[in-house]
């Protein structure tokens, strides 16, 4: 990485800040995607989200957790949190921000109530890195189109995981 990286709270940033580097970072449209669905009317968790910043204090990369969960066929919901989206400004891409994001949220779960982590990503970068695989959600549905080899879970103890269910947002 180029530079000192500073990693701070997401909420301490301007929202629309956060829009204009999410746009650049994967497209206006990407409110259609399935992603969106799966956390639709959902707020993301202050404090599993945050920003990095250059060394000019400049947004540089954001990432945002979201209360989701899994819908067993029996109608039990299992709460999870969704990772994403993880984004970087595309000319700040390959520095480390990214990762430097990710490794901030890994450290900020609490190891008293691990909830099993989700998203929609590449299963050799993150499953390399962060123990992120696909091996346990081929049962698993979403409410709009995806890739099933891109659905990856992160969970200390994959037995607790259903084999079948439908992801989207998590209603107490």
């Amino acid at each position: 990485m180029t530079g000192d990286v500073k990693i701070i709270p997401l909420d301490t940033v301007d929202p629309a800040l956060i829009e204009q580097l999410l746009d650049r970072a994967f497209e206006p449209e990407r409110h259609k995607r399935t992603a969106y669905k799966v956390r639709k009317g959902m707020e993301w968790l202050p404090a599993l989200s945050f920003a990095a910043l250059d060394e000019n204090d400049m947004l540089v990369g954001t990432i945002q957790c979201w209360p989701v969960a899994l819908t067993a066929p029996d109608g039990r919901a299992h709460p999870m949190i969704m990772v994403g989206p993880v984004a970087v400004l595309p000319e700040e891409q390959m520095r480390g921000y990214g990762q430097a994001l990710m490794a901030t949220t890994l450290a900020s779960l609490s190891a008293d109530a691990p909830l099993p982590l989700v998203m929609i990503g590449d299963a050799e970068y993150y499953g390399r890195f962060w123990d992120f695989t696909n091996e346990y959600t081929s049962g698993w549905s979403l409410p709009g189109p995806w890739e099933p080899h891109r659905l990856l879970v992160r969970c200390d103890n994959p037995a607790v995981l259903p084999r079948e269910g439908k992801l989207g947002p998590w209603r107490r």
